[in-house]
């Protein structure tokens, strides 16, 4: 029998490439039995966790999400009729802008503004005196030829010929003592 005590030392000194890889721990039995009863996390009630409970976790996130998506993009949509908004007013400022720029660019094409200010320069024609205001001249009165106050078809507030017949006699009003 020494020659098969010798055969069974050699198959154990050289196990098969299987055993050589995964060898099993003692109590690889009850391991595997263990894991083929248990079948899946699923199967196990991990802190109260149901399918339903996950189910229910995993759809108030989607429908978190959705409602974080669609609040953004009202926001993006606020935004854009607001800069909608600001653009209209601000086109509207520039057609006014616009306007008074055409009306002020008929004005100096006339030929009237040309010779005035061709006079500003001393470019007038040889029978014109050119002069000057100084610029340091005070405004003129209210009453002064051209003015409005004075112009065809102004309200004047002239007195009567009696008011002027009493005040000459007895002094304005503001001349009486009290």
């Amino acid at each position: 029998m020494p020659p098969r005590a010798v055969r069974q030392t050699a198959a154990d000194a050289e196990p098969d490439a299987a055993e050589r890889a995964d060898p099993e721990p003692l109590d690889a039995p009850a391991s595997r039995a263990a894991a083929t009863t248990a079948g899946s996390l699923a199967d196990l009630p991990v802190a109260g966790l149901t399918r339903r409970r996950i189910a229910l976790v995993i759809g108030a996130l989607v429908a978190a999400w959705v409602i974080l998506l669609f609040a953004r993009q009202v926001g993006e949509a606020s935004e854009a009729s607001s800069r909608v908004q600001a653009m209209e007013a601000s086109n509207a400022a520039l057609e006014v802008e616009v306007a008074g720029l055409e009306r002020e660019l008929a004005l100096i094409q006339r030929q009237a503004y040309i010779g005035q200010q061709a006079r500003e320069y001393r470019l007038g024609t040889s029978r014109e005196i050119p002069f000057v205001l100084a610029d340091d001249a005070p405004p003129l009165p209210p009453d002064a030829p051209g003015m409005a106050s004075v112009r065809l078809g102004a309200v004047v507030d002239r007195p009567t010929p009696l008011e002027s017949w009493l005040d000459l006699l007895f002094g304005t009003a503001d001349d009486r003592p009290e």
